[in-house]
C-alpha cells in the first residue's frame, strides 16, 4: 500500500461520494509548526502525526477496514515556544474551531468514523482538540475519536522517556522522526548534543508555561543522542497501534 493510495486527497469527487456511503475511516493528522531543538525541523509534530496515521491506515486494510488519510493540519496553539524563531501559534478557539469545522464539512457528506492523529503535546491544544470533538458531537451526533497519548491508558504504553516527561525532541520523537524523514535530522547537532532530562510534563504541572522557563533553553528536553530508528520504528507501530484499537473499539479510551 503507498502513500498515494491511503491519500483521501487523491480519491476523485466521485471516488469520494462513494466512499460516503461505505464504512470508511478518515484520519486526521493533527501536528503544530514549532522549534524541536537544533537537530530537528519544524515541522516535527507533522511528520510524526502523519507517518502514525499513514502506518494505522496500513493495518486497518490489514483488518478489513477501509481507511484513507486526509490532509494534515498543520496549525496550533504553540505558546509554549514563544521566544523562538519559527513558531507559529494560533489561538486556542481558533484552533478548535479550524478541527471541528473540517470534521463537520465531512460528516455532512455522510462519513462518521473519523479519528484524529495528533502529535502536538502542548495542554491547550490538547484542550482545543478535546472541545473541537465535543463541538462536532453537539452539532451532530457524531464522535470524532480522539485517543489522546498523554492518557495513562495509552501513555504507558510508550517508551520510558516519554513516560518521564522529558520528551519534547528528545529520544522519543529524535527517533520517529528518523523512522518517518531520516534526512530531517540534522545528525552532526543530534549526536552532539547532551541530554536534558528535565520533565517538561512535571513542569507543567507547576504552572511553567514556555520551553525556556521549563529549562529547554534550546528547546529540547530528553536525550536526541540516543535516538535510533529503530525506536522509532517501534514506536511508530505502538502509535499507529494506538489508532487502530481506538477505531476497532469505537472510542477514544
Amino acid at each position: 500500500m503507498t502513500r498515494a493510495d491511503l491519500a483521501f486527497a487523491r480519491l476523485t469527487y466521485l471516488e469520494a461520494e462513494a466512499a460516503a456511503k461505505r464504512d470508511v475511516v478518515l484520519i486526521l493528522p493533527v501536528g503544530a509548526v514549532e522549534p524541536h531543538g537544533p537537530h530537528l525541523p519544524l515541522d516535527t509534530d507533522l511528520i510524526i502525526a502523519g507517518g502514525m496515521a499513514e502506518m494505522a491506515a496500513d493495518l486497518c486494510r490489514q483488518a478489513g477496514i477501509e481507511a484513507y488519510v486526509l490532509n494534515p493540519l498543520a496549525y496550533a496553539v504553540t505558546d509554549f515556544a514563544r521566544g523562538f524563531g519559527g513558531a507559529v501559534s494560533i489561538a486556542r478557539d481558533t484552533a478548535s474551531a479550524l478541527v471541528a469545522e473540517v470534521c463537520r464539512a465531512l460528516v455532512g457528506q455522510g462519513f462518521r468514523r473519523i479519528v484524529l492523529a495528533n502529535a502536538h503535546l502542548e495542554p491547550a491544544h490538547l484542550d482545543s482538540l478535546r472541545a473541537a470533538v465535543t463541538r462536532v458531537k453537539e452539532a451532530t451526533g457524531v464522535e470524532v475519536l480522539f485517543p489522546d497519548i498523554t492518557s495513562r491508558r495509552w501513555g504507558r504504553m510508550l517508551t520510558d522517556e516519554f513516560r518521564s516527561g522529558a520528551c519534547h525532541a528528545g529520544s522519543f520523537e529524535t527517533s520517529l522522526v528518523m523512522a518517518c524523514a531520516p534526512e530531517a535530522v540534522r545528525e552532526t547537532e543530534r549526536r552532539s548534543l547532551p541530554p536534558n532530562p528535565v520533565s517538561l510534563s512535571r513542569k507543567i504541572k507547576e504552572g511553567v508555561t514556555g520551553f525556556k522557563e521549563a529549562g529547554g533553553e534550546r528547546a529540547y528536553f530528553g536525550a536526541p543522542a540516543d535516538a535510533s530508528r529503530e525506536e522509532g520504528l517501534a514506536t511508530l507501530r505502538t502509535l499507529a497501534g494506538i489508532l487502530l484499537t481506538s477505531i476497532q473499539e469505537g472510542r477514544s479510551e
